[in-house]
């Protein structure tokens, strides 16, 4: 692992503005709530979704791609799943 990598493994969490539960909920409304407070928030604050639809480990990353937000983390743990992204924000970084 990269060093970058690490430092964001490490550290996601003292990063993290807003967690969003999820758990129990199923597609699309995990990934419709996290898209939703990225919509809101500022460039490179991040957001953490916990959920437990295995749909997520397809579609977060799928949005974050097609979005333009950096997923910045994701771990899998007994039945749940856990991402932080990293929001792009309305306007470009100065």
């Amino acid at each position: 692992m990269t060093g970058l990598l690490l430092m964001k493994l490490h550290s996601h969490n003292k990063l993290v503005a807003e967690t969003i539960d999820a758990l129990g909920l199923k597609c699309p409304e995990p990934v419709m709530m996290l898209r939703n407070a990225l919509r809101k928030a500022d460039a490179g604050t991040c957001i953490k979704l916990i959920a437990t639809d295995p749909s997520t480990l397809r579609d977060v990353p799928t949005m974050c791609r097609f979005m333009h937000h950096e997923l910045v983390f994701q771990e899998q743990q007994e039945g749940s799943y856990e991402f932080v992204v990293s929001a792009r924000g309305a306007k470009p970084q100065s």
